[in-house]
């Protein structure tokens, strides 16, 4: 069972962090609230104390005989801030600590994921970036803000991403076992996920078997290492993970379209989707009819653009950004998934290719995976079976030394 320290700072978004402290215990974590006075003012004490059967303080002087401005941080294996302020975020980065929640920061030396929430005009103030960036850069995770609903009318980004949300990335965080390393702050990241659709008709489309979930979890492994992450999305079956930038896409024209048009300002592409290769050359308008006489409609396919080859000749001779590709192969007569793969690499051009082995149906819709991660350079990094998200982290181990901040 391990220890998390949930901080909670004083904004509206106060009472969502009763639902992420739910989360956490029924996943088995114990769980300690330290909230800011601020915060109490939003949700009392007494609901802290009977959700987590922890005492609730917010000042040092409080059972001074425990010590707890420094225990409660040294008894923590992660420390979650929900939501965190534009006042937490600059007291924590300047190292400030004039109440329990900052003090326990202070002497917490394990993993810390903190979650804004305030108005888009306080978290896009050149203060507040520029102590989101010192945070980042000291290996704290600070996670983007969702875009949706504020206080009164206002809308925008600034939004605390959904309990849910947090709660996953905070436990993938956990799932590490360590600090995880700011090694990609400040890097633009483009991620691709899922699996496209070509429609036959407005009911009948040709897809396939990709689920997004080792996209996602690059997504994500990406932001807990501090980039700014934005995830061009088809069809997927798992939820976005907090702190990216969402664009949503179907067929694999719009995912050409959508990451050739964002190529150029990022620092690293990993192309994870599964685009078609194929698509229908013409698409009926109505809903293709059986007939009496069990004739079958003839369906003429044509090429679809091959994304990660265009994004190789977009980029053309310079080094950024680094681009990695996905390979889901299989051995056949002819040669292995390794040899495929090697020869795959070869046509496309990229830095780095990704290789799933999915015969007999590995990697497709399944929480863990194992791969290979081959370079341009003939290197190859085997990274073991498990958990999808600290396959995520081993890529990044492998890709992230050559990612060139912008």
């Amino acid at each position: 069972m391990s220890t998390v320290v949930l901080g909670v700072g004083g904004g509206i978004a106060a009472y969502k962090a009763a639902e992420i402290l739910r989360r956490f215990s029924e996943s088995g974590h114990r769980v300690r609230v330290v909230p800011t006075a601020a915060a109490l003012k939003f949700v009392g004490a007494p609901t802290w104390e009977a959700l987590s059967g922890q005492p609730v303080s917010t000042d040092v002087f409080t059972s001074v005989p425990e010590v707890p401005h420094v225990a409660i941080g040294q008894g923590a294996d992660l420390v979650v801030v929900a939501p965190a302020t534009a006042d937490l975020l600059a007291k924590a980065a300047h190292g400030l600590a004039d109440d329990l929640l900052t003090n326990t920061l202070l002497t917490a030396r394990c993993p810390v994921v903190m979650a804004p929430a305030m108005h888009t005009e306080m978290w896009e103030h050149p203060a507040t970036q520029a102590n989101v960036a010192t945070l980042r850069s000291r290996g704290v995770v600070v996670l983007e803000p969702a875009v949706g609903r504020l206080t009164g009318k206002d809308s925008g980004k600034g939004r605390l991403p959904e309990p849910a949300d947090v709660v996953e990335a905070a436990l993938a965080v956990l799932e590490r076992g360590e600090t995880t390393p700011a090694d990609l702050a400040d890097v633009r990241v483009l991620v691709s996920a899922g699996g496209t659709r070509e429609y036959l008709d407005p009911v009948r489309y040709l897809g396939n078997r990709s689920s997004g979930r080792q996209g996602m979890a690059i997504a994500q492994a990406a932001v807990a290492r501090g980039a700014k992450v934005t995830l061009v999305a088809a069809n997927v079956s798992v939820p976005v993970p907090a702190g990216v930038d969402v664009v949503r896409v179907e067929t694999t024209a719009e995912l050409h379209d959508a990451m050739l048009e964002r190529a150029g300002s990022a620092d690293v592409v990993v192309m994870a989707a599964a685009p078609a290769d194929f698509r229908p050359a013409s698409v009926a308008t109505a809903k293709i009819k059986k007939d009496d006489a069990g004739s079958v409609p003839d369906i003429t396919l044509v090429q679809n653009p091959d994304i990660l080859r265009d994004l190789v000749q977009e980029r053309g001779d310079s080094a950024s950004p680094v681009i990695v590709g996905f390979a889901a192969e299989t051995g056949d007569a002819t040669a292995g998934v390794l040899e495929h793969a090697r020869a795959k690499l070869a046509r496309k051009g990229c830095d780095y290719l990704v290789v799933n082995d999915v015969s007999e149906g590995k990697a497709f819709d399944r929480p863990e995976n194992e791969v290979v991660v081959l370079g341009r350079d003939g290197s190859a990094t085997e990274i073991p079976f498990g958990p999808k998200i600290t396959v995520a982290h081993a890529i990044w181990d492998t890709v992230g030394q050559r990612a060139d901040k912008g």
